[in-house]
């Protein structure tokens, strides 16, 4: 078997060369030439919204929405008091197919008939077709 000195004896105790134009690379540097190459770029995170769940649609019966009609006449009856109110509604996702239920605690200030919104102390804005349930704390 032939020894890798006897290949290399010339070379093989010469000092290692260092340019003396170009700065040594740092370890982390070298490292990061050898990093995992992403050619699926994207690829995660469409596997991901994939997998994101989410509501179907409401689809109330119509004592449901009678219920509901009900309380938005209370709403409006108890309005000039500010009262707090919890809604919980419906929003539709903007990538797929359904959505997810939201809830929202506050008072309402005023209820606009022109745009069918509720419009909250804070700035919010629910459409009342959104609406699933209407709670005022009060009962």
């Amino acid at each position: 078997m032939k020894n890798i000195r006897d290949d290399y004896s010339d070379i093989i105790d010469l000092p290692h060369h260092q340019s003396k134009t170009r700065k040594h690379m740092s370890l982390h540097d070298r490292a990061a030439q050898f990093a995992p190459f992403a050619a699926l770029t994207g690829y995660s995170e469409a596997i991901r919204e994939t997998g994101r769940l989410t509501d179907e649609a409401p689809d109330m019966s119509d004592q449901a929405k009678a219920e509901l009609d009900e309380k938005l006449e209370m709403l409006r009856f108890l309005l000039p008091q500010l009262p707090e109110i919890t809604m919980t509604f419906f929003t539709e996702d903007e990538r797929k197919s359904g959505g997810r239920y939201e809830k929202i605690t506050g008072k309402v200030k005023r209820i606009d008939e022109a745009s069918r919104r509720i419009i909250m102390e804070l700035g919010e804005q629910i459409e009342i077709d959104r609406l699933t349930g209407l709670e005022f704390e009060n009962s």
